[in-house]
This record gives C-alpha cells, sequence and structure tokens, in this order.
C-alpha cells in the first residue's frame, strides 16, 4: 500500500484550505462576539450569564435546525457544482429555502407565545428565567434572519465563494461589539437595557447579515445565479433525492440539537454555578475548535466535488487524510485549551466556586476535544459529502441518547460525581464515535450515488 497516497499532496491542502480557513475565520468571529456577549454580561453577575447562555441555547437549536437543512442541500449542492448541472442545484437550494422558511416560523412561533416555558425547559430557579425571557423576546425577529442567512452562506460556500460570508461576518462582528456596549450598560445617551440590550446587539447584526448575505446570494452572485423567481421554480422531481440525501441531515442534527439541549437542561438542574461556569469554557472550546468546523465543512464540500467527477478512488483515500488531520487538530486545540483556560475564567466575574468548576470542565474539555475534532471533521464532512446521511442519523443518535444522556443524568443528577466526570459523561458519545468512524470509513459503504433526472 502507498502510504504518501493516503497521507494527501499539495493539491489536497490547497483546496482544503481554501475552503476551510474563510470558514474557519469566520467562525472564530461568530465564536468572538459570543465571547465578547459573555464577557459584558458576565460583569452584570452570574444570573444575567446563565440567563442568557440558556435563552441562546434554544436559540442556538433553532441554527443547528438551519444548519442541517444548509448541510443537507450542501451534499446535493457541492456534487451537483461538481457536474456542472446548474438546474439541479437551484432547485435543491428552493427547497432548502422553502424548509427554512417553515421551521423558522414554528421557532418564532414558540417564541411569541410561550417564552417563559421555552426557559423553564433549561431551569427551574425564577431569577434566571425572567432574565432569560427578557433576552428571548427581543431574539424574535432573529429567528428568520439568522435561517436564511445561514442556509444561503452555505450554499455560498459549496460553489466556492468562501471570501463573501466571511466579509459579512467581519463587519456584522464590530457592529455587534459597538451596539452591546451602547445598549448593555446605556452608553453614548442610550438606555441602560443590560442582557435586553445584548439581544438587542445581536440583533442588529443579525439584520445587517442577513441583508448581506441573502442580498449577494440573490441579487448579486453570477456563479448559480439564482434569484427571487426561482423560490417558484418546480422541484418535483427533485424532492425524493433531496429528501433521501438531505432530511436524514436534518432530523440527525435536529435530534443531536435536541441532545445538546437536554444537557443543557441537566447543567441547569444543577444549578447556575454549573451553567455559568460551561458558558465560559464552551466559548474557550469554540474559539480553539474553529479550524476544525472549517476543515469539516471543506471535507463536505472537497469530497462531494470529487464524486461528483466520478473520481472515488481519491475521495476514499482523502477520507483517511481528512481523518489524520482531524486527530492532529484536536491534539492542538486539546493544549490550547488547557493553556488558556485560566487566562479567559480570569476575565469574568465570578465567585470562586464558579472560577473552580470553569477549571475542572476546561481539563475535561482539553481531552474531549482530541476525539471530538477526528469525528466531526470524518461524520460532519467526509461522510455527510458521500451522502452516507442515513447512517450517520442512526449512529450519532445512538451514541449520544443510549449512552451519554443516560450517563450524564445518572453522574449528575443522582450519583452527584465530580464536575470533571459529569462532563465527561455528557460528552464520551464524542470518544466512542471518533473509533466508529474508523470502522465506517474503511468499509467504503459510505460513497451513495446520486442519480439525476
Amino acid at each position: 500500500m502507498n502510504i504518501r497516497a493516503y497521507l494527501g499532496d499539495k493539491g489536497f491542502y490547497k483546496a482544503t484550505m481554501v475552503i476551510a480557513l474563510p470558514i474557519a475565520l469566520q467562525s472564530l468571529i461568530t465564536i468572538g462576539v459570543n465571547l465578547i456577549d459573555n464577557i459584558m454580561l458576565g460583569a452584570l453577575g452570574e444570573i444575567p450569564l446563565s440567563a442568557s447562555a440558556l435563552a441562546v441555547q434554544y436559540i442556538g437549536f433553532y441554527n443547528i435546525c438551519c444548519m442541517g437543512l444548509g448541510m443537507g442541500a450542501s451534499v446535493l449542492v457541492s456534487r451537483f457544482w461538481g457536474m456542472k448541472d446548474i438546474g439541479a442545484l437551484k432547485k435543491a437550494v428552493t427547497l432548502m429555502l422553502r424548509f427554512t422558511l417553515i421551521i423558522g416560523l414554528l421557532f418564532t412561533l414558540a417564541a411569541v407565545v410561550s417564552p417563559v416555558g421555552i426557559m423553564k425547559m433549561y431551569t427551574p430557579e425564577e431569577p434566571v428565567i425572567r432574565e432569560g425571557v427578557r433576552y428571548l423576546q427581543w431574539s424574535i425577529p432573529c429567528f428568520l434572519l439568522m435561517g436564511f442567512s445561514t442556509t444561503c452562506t452555505i450554499v455560498l460556500r459549496s460553489t466556492g465563494q468562501t471570501k463573501i460570508p466571511l466579509i459579512g461576518s467581519c463587519i456584522a462582528f464590530f457592529i455587534n461589539i459597538f451596539a452591546n456596549w451602547v445598549f448593555i450598560f446605556g452608553n453614548l445617551g442610550a438606555p441602560r437595557m443590560e442582557i435586553e440590550g445584548a439581544a438587542l446587539g445581536t440583533l442588529i447584526s443579525r439584520i445587517f447579515e442577513f441583508s448581506f448575505n441573502c442580498g449577494y446570494f440573490i441579487l448579486i452572485d453570477k456563479r448559480v445565479r439564482y434569484r427571487i423567481k426561482d423560490l417558484a421554480m418546480n422541484c418535483r422531481d427533485m424532492l425524493k433525492d433531496y429528501l433521501t440525501i438531505s432530511i436524514p441531515v436534518l432530523i440527525s442534527d435536529v435530534l443531536l440539537g435536541l441532545g445538546t439541549n437536554v444537557v443543557a437542561m441537566v447543567m441547569g438542574r444543577i444549578g447556575h454555578v454549573f451553567v455559568a461556569a460551561n458558558s465560559i469554557t464552551s466559548v474557550t472550546q469554540q474559539l480553539s475548535t474553529a479550524l476544525i468546523q472549517g476543515i469539516a465543512q471543506a471535507g463536505c464540500i472537497v469530497t462531494g466535488h470529487n464524486l461528483g467527477a466520478g473520481d472515488y478512488e481519491k475521495a476514499k483515500k482523502q477520507g483517511w487524510t481528512f481523518l489524520l488531520l482531524g486527530f492532529l487538530i484536536g491534539m492542538v486545540a486539546g493544549v490550547i485549551i488547557i493553556l488558556i483556560g485560566d487566562l479567559i475564567i480570569g476575565c469574568y466575574n465570578i465567585t470562586e466556586e464558579t472560577k473552580d468548576v470553569a477549571g475542572q470542565l476546561m481539563k475535561a474539555i482539553g481531552f474531549i476535544v482530541i476525539f471530538q475534532s477526528a469525528n466531526s471533521i470524518i461524520t460532519k464532512g467526509v461522510l455527510r459529502g458521500g451522502g452516507d446521511t442515513k447512517c450517520l442519523m442512526i449512529a450519532d443518535n445512538i451514541f449520544l441518547w443510549v449512552v451519554s444522556i443516560p450517563l450524564g443524568c445518572l453522574a449528575g443528577l443522582y450519583l452527584e460525581l465530580p464536575v470533571f466526570w459529569i462532563y465527561f459523561c455528557l460528552k464520551i458519545d464524542q470518544f466512542l464515535k471518533a473509533f466508529w468512524c474508523i470502522f465506517r470509513l474503511k468499509s467504503g459503504k459510505w460513497i451513495k450515488k446520486i442519480e439525476v433526472k
């Protein structure tokens, strides 16, 4: 066996990084906004910090649904882009946008009708619920704005246009920081809105990001040339392929997102100290793993392009290269988390108890991220790009719902184990999936053919 063929060449790394780096930078910008939001709210105390963290769990669940719709469509978009079949590509985009509208309206309606009920799912603590409701009510317009912006961004990336979303995120980053500074603390003569100011700042940046990304995609883009009139196109002949490939991605991501929310509910019942500490450490983890997200999406796109061009052997070999990259980047990310953990924790106005819990969580994350990196790049990247969405849907949710959540509930709510072991149990699916990926790659069954009618 020629090992060098599995290590990748300059062309592979160039193609991957051209896609991955702008996505990673965009992720860093988004995470940077979350970090600054957390630090600003942390200055107000642990209750506003915990409330916003739990309210964002609901908004994040919606974003996961949108990512599922977008990444499901990306499997088809990348494949059709490799085939140079723009007509089929447009149909996949149309179906994606229609589903985005439906899901966005459902989440918006729930936030309008029962914000208190939403917060009570995450925590029984009344002060946290009150603050979280204030945040949610200002965030209601964000759902549809974020949904369309997220899905259109993924389509742009799938056709090799990564710079436009990056520019939009850069500008939105500064808008968000400035608006937060003005409205959270009441600067420049504005009212002091505290947690509502954080939500308003996010809303203002979402309005800009939607206008920039969707405006470019529908009015200016000359690669796909998708226009508003295409929303009315007949997509019946594409519906079966879309449902077969894309909907399992959506279902998988929705169930994973639901699982993440159940994890948040477990944490909320452990107490606001655990929630505040996890809010700090999760942002740190996201900062150190931004490149992982970029490479995962690049893996999906590159694999889709290769399979669309009919080069199956190349896709298989590059799958192993992506796996190796995943483990290496995970190790680097783990070291970064350990090194910067105390520095990040020191930026917050929190109690010594919360600092101690956050420190334990940092150590747990530093270990888990090694395996999370490998399985994310393969499952969300290579296997998804190969069309192996049904198998992924089953595997993802078996590991989460049958192993992680029961063990996490047992460790945190009944056995009351140390924080390190509670978090390890809640995230043990990341460890198990990393090894499952090796067997799935080796089988070769992850490559699915898509027939174009």
